[in-house]
């Protein structure tokens, strides 16, 4: 499975940004996708995750951090994730990954795309 992340910028606080991943690979497997992101000096924590299930659906889970400013969806036709992030913080700032799992409990991660939140 490859991933590639995009959508990355510039952007003032208040702003909003979508970042976007294409999977491409053996994806039939794939039941979860995610976005993490790692600030200078932090460790990788997750942002949000989406967990598809046949009968359940796609179920998004968020950290406490972003709850109610960013969205996460997934349009598994065109083997895409989004992060839809609005009223962003300087604490938002940080290179953000596209990541899956597979049913399997393999994982993989996109190149990172750097989002940075100014005053």
């Amino acid at each position: 499975v490859q991933l590639q992340a995009s959508g990355g910028g510039l952007v003032q606080t208040g702003g909003s940004l979508r970042l976007s991943c294409a999977a491409s690979g053996s994806i039939s497997s794939i039941n979860v996708m995610g976005w993490y992101r790692q600030a200078p000096g932090n460790q990788r924590e997750l942002v949000a995750l989406i967990i598809s299930g046949v009968i359940s659906g796609d179920i998004p889970n968020y950290a406490d951090s972003v709850k109610g400013r960013f969205t996460i969806s997934r349009d598994s036709a065109k083997n895409m994730v989004y992060l839809q992030m609005d009223s962003l913080k300087l604490e938002d700032t940080a290179v953000y990954y596209c990541n899956a799992v597979s049913r399997h409990a393999e994982t993989y991660w996109g190149q990172g795309t750097l989002v940075t939140v100014s005053s």
